[in-house]
């Protein structure tokens, strides 16, 4: 297998943001207030102007070497059957004369395990302002760009050394998410004093809204008899029956399956409602109009398909049109032969989880926590990330047997979740 080399080093200047984020247009204004009457804006501003001058802060170097296992573990989880990466015969008969590492490793030599605490650490000029932002009242935080240069690949046993430059903070911005701050800040791993992979990193630090009378409040749909029917963390959801009930649902048959408000709420089993997901000011039958739902999906040439097919009732899986390869998440060409054509197949509707994680914090606008997200096995043999939903949190198990399911977020917007089967 020929090895791809690493990519071209990008020029000097900072690059352009990922189109789906968008940092504020006006930075961080210059602070004019002293220490004692200075705003939290203002004060804000002095750190970064103080962190900035510090430039780049060379960090110490992690626990562990450029490794095989770690190397192992991480092409495993990723799919990357590469032999120059984890073979030393292979290696060795390589372009590189012996193991490397997958450039896209190069965050893993230096994150802190779970004893991250009780190692030694430099610090690093984003901390506190991180810091700051958090008792400022902006705990929230969603990653928008990360932009990676790889200069070299990395070898076996070399120690790899972070340094990071805190390289600016603009804000504040209202968006979808709340009120706001971007922090962009760069890392340059070095080995033996030389830069082997440099990375621009961008967070949104967000103020998350009122549960109350925002557009993030949370309320849960109930049945004409008072019932709740939302599962744990969406908000707020009905079911949507799809456009074929018999091809999707094998409970379709059964009315009561598909109308909460026709099953009797004393024969409800209480250990499959999750009392951390009920929202105990909820009111019974205010259902129109609805709120926006704060997140919405980015639709583009690529997934119109797949909406139009969650709107008519189906989850359409991308399919070539050349050599018949099921993908997903959808993109512009084939995998497998590189074509450009496609169309896509219809799934079953079922699936099993595959992994899934149990988010608590932080606040998420729109859901309510802890809320379930699980990567669900297809029998068709591709993956898909969803919530699910009508099930506690606890009672969620890798191979636990799902069916697809759909639910109303707002007067526009339904999107596809997954239910326990027997649900």
């Amino acid at each position: 297998m020929t090895e791809t080399p690493p990519r071209t080093p990008a020029p000097e200047a900072a690059p352009a943001p990922a189109t789906n984020s968008a940092p504020p247009a006006a930075p961080v204004a210059p602070a004019s207030a002293t220490a004692a009457s200075a705003s939290p804006h203002e004060r804000l501003t002095a750190l970064v102007e103080r962190r900035i001058a510090e430039g780049e802060v060379l960090g110490v170097a992690e626990a562990d070497p450029v490794n095989i296992p770690m190397i192992r573990h991480w092409t495993d989880a990723m799919g990357d059957a590469n032999p120059l990466y984890t073979d030393p015969e292979a290696a060795a008969a390589g372009v590189h004369g012996g193991i490397v590492a997958p450039p896209a490793m190069i965050q893993v030599w230096t994150m802190p395990g779970v004893d991250g605490n009780r190692r030694k650490r430099a610090g690093t000029p984003v901390d506190a302002v991180l810091a700051m932002l958090d008792g400022d009242g902006y705990t929230g935080v969603v990653a928008t760009n990360c932009e990676q240069t790889y200069h070299r690949y990395v070898r076996l046993g070399e120690s790899l050394v972070p340094a990071t430059r805190l390289a600016g903070v603009t804000g504040p911005k209202r968006t979808a998410l709340g009120e706001g701050y971007f922090v962009t800040w760069n890392v340059t791993w070095y080995a033996d004093g030389e830069a082997v992979a440099d990375m621009l990193f961008r967070v949104l630090k967000f103020r998350p809204r009122e549960r109350e009378g925002e557009p993030g409040k949370e309320t849960t749909a109930t049945g004409e008899g008072g019932a709740a029917t939302s599962g744990n963390g969406l908000t707020p959801t009905e079911n949507v029956p799809p456009k074929n009930p018999s091809a999707q649902d094998p409970s379709a048959q059964d009315p009561s399956a598909q109308d909460p408000s026709a099953q009797d709420p004393s024969a409800q089993d209480p250990s499959a409602q999750d009392p951390s997901a009920q929202d105990p000011s909820a009111t019974p039958g205010d259902a129109s109009p609805r709120t926006p739902y704060p997140l919405r999906p980015a639709i583009n040439a690529d997934t119109a398909f797949f909406w139009e097919g969650v709107a008519a009732g189906e989850l359409r899986i991308q399919k070539c049109a050349d050599c018949g390869e099921l993908r997903h998440p959808p993109g512009p060409v084939c995998p497998s032969c590189r074509s450009a054509a496609r169309t896509f197949a219809t799934a079953s509707g079922e699936g099993e989880v595959y992994s899934y994680v149990v988010h608590h914090n932080p606040q998420v606008p729109g859901l309510r926590t802890p809320f379930v997200v699980a990567v669900v096995e297809l029998p068709e043999g591709v993956r898909i990330v969803g919530n699910v939903v009508d099930c506690a949190a606890s009672r969620v198990g890798i191979g636990m047997p799902v069916r697809l399911t759909y639910r109303q977020m707002d007067d526009e917007l339904i999107l596809p979740m997954w239910v326990p089967l027997e649900a």
